[in-house]
């Protein structure tokens, strides 16, 4: 297992832009009620990052995993959702919901299918359950059923990211557990954000959908590093 300082040497400096745009973001703190292409532009500046993250591995890395070409796509997918979501009240959120929609799917397929972990499975379903029947009395229209279809989907990312976590005689490793806590905080930030845009209003809602959706996206940007060796053991399994 590859030690956490060593990840951290490798793998910090190329994450400085990132952490810098993120910095940015939240200084700046641009109104949400002003849309602009340069709002849009500083909300996903630190998508962009970890587009240049993956990439500065060079393109033989992306070639040779298939995972990691994946969740790169997710990546450019979930900065077109980010600027749909700029102009959610100008009738843009569905937009941005398919978005990430289609990131879910992408990541998914990253994590793979084996090992199945049915317990996870189980677990997340029924956290996902609790979550539509929370929202369901909210939801009108369309979007009883677009929400429906959401959580099946981000539940199911979650799942495959839960399930690649090998806890059992410490044979997990640094990017599935990356994999795992990115899919986590990634589930956290969509229920905020659908919580206070059905229910109620959050508090600092603003503040904890995004603190956990950038943190989500770099783990499993970081979880891509080693993915195609963190399948080809699940296989072995």
């Amino acid at each position: 297992m590859v030690s956490p300082v060593t990840v951290v040497k490798s793998e910090g400096p190329k994450l400085v832009p990132f952490f810098k745009a993120t910095c940015v973001y939240f200084v700046l703190w641009l109104p949400t009620s002003s849309p602009s292409w340069f709002s849009a532009l500083i909300k996903c500046l630190p998508i962009f990052c970890l587009w240049v993250f993956l990439l500065a591995h060079g393109l033989g890395f992306l070639l040779a995993r298939s995972g990691a070409r994946k969740i790169l796509a997710g990546l450019i997918f979930s900065a077109l959702g980010d600027a749909f979501l700029i102009w959610q009240e100008q009738g843009y959120f569905v937009h941005g919901l398919l978005m990430f929609a289609i990131t879910h799917i992408l990541y998914s397929s990253a994590f793979g299918m084996k090992p199945t972990n049915a317990r996870a499975g189980l677990a997340i379903g029924a956290a996902s359950g609790a979550c539509y029947l929370l929202l369901y009395p909210y939801l009108r229209g369309p979007f009883t059923y677009l929400v429906a279809v959401y959580v099946a989907l981000i539940g199911f990312m979650g799942w495959r990211a839960v399930a690649g976590l090998r806890l059992a005689r410490d044979l997990w490793t640094w990017t599935e557990l990356s994999a795992c806590l990115g899919a986590v905080l990634f589930m956290a930030s969509d229920l905020t954000i659908a919580v206070n845009k059905f229910c109620f209003p959050v508090p600092h809602s603003r503040a904890i959908i995004m603190a956990t959706y950038y943190a989500a996206q770099m783990l499993i940007a970081l979880s891509a590093v080693e993915c195609q060796d963190a399948e080809a053991a699940r296989k072995r399994v």
